[in-house]
């Protein structure tokens, strides 16, 4: 396998890991799996596979994540964080939508989702779940990018420049100091982390948005 395909195979597997833990009530959603594998993790050899992190700062995270699921996926507190921190009702101390941040108006649904919307339409990516919520959740964007990585790899680097790059690493920065759960602290950290890294890997050149919110 080519370094290309190594690097996309990376891409793919930290993508579709994380993805879920944004998407998913703990207790209500799609992904007891995921959090079931999370909460028996070897911490130790996760850090030491994990693509585009130093060893030392995915262990650091992962241990965070473990550590928030001790007391099972339906634990009362974990699953009102991530209420708090992803749903609502009320203010959300970090809002998971690209355009909140960088929309001159703070507002879901705006410029940033819009130009996410029409570079899937040109490239021909589709939609196929979650049709109420907008593009730029950050749960869906990192499914993207390993959908992307897996099926349209030529892709990948101008929708890590041009769409997730541009507002992530801002958001995931507010969600660790928004989250009062060591799950979501390690689960910020270590996406942050993994999409900075991944940057770095392929050189690639991203000009820094202003941010409103």
């Amino acid at each position: 396998m080519s370094e290309q395909a190594d690097q996309m195979a990376a891409v793919a597997f930290a993508g579709a890991s994380l993805a879920p833990f944004f998407l998913n009530d703990p207790r209500t959603g799609d992904a007891a799996d995921a959090f079931a594998a999370m909460a028996e993790l070897d911490v130790a050899a996760a850090a030491a596979e994990w693509p585009f992190v130093d060893e030392a700062t995915a262990a650091d995270a992962l241990a965070l994540m473990r550590e928030g699921l001790a007391a099972g996926a339906d634990n009362e507190n974990l699953v009102w964080e991530y209420r708090r921190l992803f749903v609502g009702p009320g203010h959300l101390p970090a809002p998971p939508w690209g355009s909140v941040y960088t929309d001159r108006e703070c507002v879901v649904f705006g410029e940033a989702t819009l130009a996410l919307r029409a570079w899937m339409r040109r490239v021909g990516v589709a939609r196929t779940t979650d049709e109420r919520t907008p593009e730029d959740h950050i749960g869906l964007m990192l499914a993207l990018l390993a959908y992307l990585a897996e099926e349209r790899p030529e892709l990948a680097d101008e929708y890590l420049c041009d769409h997730l790059l541009t507002w992530a690493p801002h958001y995931l920065e507010a969600l660790e100091a928004a989250a009062d759960h060591p799950f979501y602290q390690g689960l910020a950290a270590l996406t942050r982390a993994t999409l900075l890294g991944l940057q770095e890997a392929r050189g690639l050149e991203v000009a820094p948005p202003r941010f409103y919110c």
